[in-house]
């Protein structure tokens, strides 16, 4: 049994724009005893964004986006990972390995039996999702990429060098102030319920372990489902993407989504945001009618 906690539901009441209530699953397979939370909204039989989040995040990054995407007719599925959001919190940090999440991911999908499925990803959303279609392609129709990688093994940049270096040295940070800075249009309660679900040092192992599982060492574990994923989009995707780019991210850089849209042999011009850091979906709204209007003038 995996020890874990679990944040008191208390500290997500009256979060700034989050009206819906969790689903949990409590039976996924490999998982038992722990309970993973996730938004479901919309028609249970109309096509699915998947939208996965990275970190330091949960589900709350998705606010903005959400309506849009229901507004639309579609369902909407938001887990929060495990040691983020209202998901349980193993406080010991060798659990959080890249099988550990690929693995809880495709237990859910399976799980909820999410078909036509657009994958919505980010930082870590993708790290993960990205690998997921490769081995479920009949579930998967299109995506919507915004700041993320394919983990290749391949090295690091300065920035994300200085994240790692940041969460080492300061592993009880300030969360809030922290996506404030990366976000500064952020008020101080949105802010705050981004910190939410980290009340003390033993629900933030998740925090602290994930900026050092992120494949920049062609050794690391998540390299060579990753590299299978890379050429899997070169020959065998057929399905349709969006990719909108945080021009000021000095994490996974212009220049990186740049090479990412060639690993994903993405034709579509993507939208830029001059203006937007690495947390993209705070500027979600847009994304998110941008990429529908772009899909709908097929």
């Amino acid at each position: 049994m995996i020890e874990a906690v679990r944040t008191p539901k208390e500290r997500f009441r009256d979060l700034p724009n989050w009206i819906w209530n969790p689903c949990f699953a409590t039976d996924l397979p490999s998982y038992e005893g722990m309970r993973m939370a996730y938004l479901d909204e919309g028609p249970k039989d109309a096509p699915v964004f998947l939208c996965l989040h990275g970190q330091p995040t949960w589900g709350y990054l998705y606010r903005k986006m959400v309506p849009v995407f229901l507004h639309a007719g579609a369902r909407v599925v938001v887990p929060d990972l495990f040691g983020f959001g209202q998901s349980d919190k193993p406080v010991d940090e060798a659990v959080y390995t890249f099988s550990f999440h690929r693995n809880s991911l495709i237990a859910l999908i399976e799980r909820l039996d999410l078909q036509h499925i657009t994958l919505v990803c980010q930082d870590w959303g993708g790290l993960l999702g990205l690998t997921i279609p490769q081995d479920m392609p009949e579930r998967f129709e299109r995506m919507l990429i915004m700041n993320t990688v394919l983990g290749l093994g391949g090295g690091s940049s300065q920035g994300f060098e200085e994240w790692k270096a940041f969460h080492r040295e300061n592993p009880d940070y300030d969360l809030a102030a922290l996506m404030q800075r990366y976000a500064p249009n952020l008020s101080d309660k949105e802010a705050a319920a981004y910190a939410a679900p980290f009340p003390g040092r033993k629900f933030r192992a998740g925090v602290r372990r994930f900026p050092e599982l992120v494949m920049t060492e062609p050794d690391m574990e998540g390299v060579d489902i990753s590299k299978r994923a890379a050429k899997w989009f070169g020959s065998r995707w057929h399905g349709d993407s969006f990719m909108a780019v945080g021009m000021k991210d000095i994490l996974i850089t212009p220049r990186l989504m740049e090479r990412m849209s060639q690993i994903l042999c993405i034709s579509r011009a993507p939208l830029l945001l001059p203006e937007t850091g690495h947390f993209v979906q705070e500027d979600g709204d847009i994304v998110a009618r941008a990429a529908l209007s772009a899909w709908s003038r097929q």
